[in-house]
């Protein structure tokens, strides 16, 4: 009956102005969520646990301590092994602190799964015949699209806020925190996620079966997670496997959260990330808009 409502809505003469057409398509989208407080629960847990499970478990700096290298006749002070492990830790992993690496990993983490499961609401919108539904209106094509990216978005920024709240909680090093470094890495993952949305959205303009596209985000999700850098350094990685997470934007939107975070070296300047980004974003959502003109049909 809701949708019913909204998309008798779009057809009045007053309502045919695209901002509102793709507001009322984004609310839609974002009251499935904010509506149902368990679903916000379950998009955060996983990266909650893996940043207390995992993150603390992976205690990489304990490698190098006094304890580690309790050997009889070997007594190096704990002052030096503590030095030695420091920057060892800094060399490898730009900070001291794994924990607080892998805190900025988990923001692209939360990301890559929320826009994952963008393509899926366009799968069940043609299922249920909304889709249908809203082709008959004025509002464009575009919008129906955009409308879904937009609600991504903004899913994607929340959670990934709490994450980064949570992660301070924990333990994270905000020494080099500022509020341009806040904003420089939100305006990274805003840009990244408009491209991930946009990616799973074309992928699922033709689909009908829900199988289906579990089974192309089952085949991308953890492949795009682990060729990256969110959880290891590239420069630990085979060479080919280098080279991949070289053109993976998931890279770049982390590495522009851990130059401007935790003030570490990044894989790239500042500059070069925000442009990767930037075209990601734009030939991702362009493409998108174009195909759906195509194949968002009745």
């Amino acid at each position: 009956m809701k949708d019913d409502t909204i998309a008798k809505g779009l057809t009045a003469p007053e309502d045919q102005s695209v901002l509102h057409g793709l507001w009322a398509l984004t609310n839609r989208e974002l009251m499935k969520w904010y509506k149902v407080p368990m679903l916000l629960f379950m998009s955060l847990i996983q990266p909650v646990i893996w940043l207390g499970l995992f993150g603390k478990a992976m205690n990489f700096g304990a490698l190098f301590t006094g304890q580690s290298f309790n050997i009889p006749g070997l007594n190096i002070p704990k002052q030096v092994l503590d030095s030695i492990s420091s920057q060892i830790m800094e060399n490898t992993f730009g900070t001291t602190d794994y924990f607080s690496f892998l805190a900025v990993g988990m923001l692209t983490f939360v990301i890559l799964f929320t826009a994952m499961f963008s393509g899926m609401s366009i799968v069940w919108d043609r299922r249920f015949g909304f889709l249908d539904k809203i082709l008959t209106t004025p509002v464009s094509r575009g919008a129906i699209v955009m409308g879904k990216i937009f609600s991504s978005v903004i899913r994607s920024l929340v959670q990934a806020a709490v994450v980064l709240i949570v992660a301070v909680l924990l333990g994270m090093d905000i020494s080099k925190f500022s509020v341009t470094g806040l904003l420089g890495t939100f305006a990274g993952l805003f840009l990244m996620t408009i491209g991930l949305s946009s990616l799973f959205l074309m992928l699922a303009l033709r689909s009908t079966d829900w199988q289906t596209q579990m089974a192309i985000m089952n085949l991308l999700n953890l492949p795009l997670l682990f060729a990256s850098n969110a959880l290891f350094p590239a420069k630990l990685m085979p060479t080919w496997l280098e080279y991949v997470v070289r053109i993976n934007p998931i890279s770049y939107g982390t590495d522009v959260g851990r130059q401007l975070l935790l003030g570490s070296a990044g894989m790239a300047s500042l500059w070069f990330d925000f442009a990767y980004l930037v075209a990601f974003a734009i030939i991702f959502s362009a493409v998108g808009i174009i195909l759906s003109w195509r194949y968002l049909t009745q």
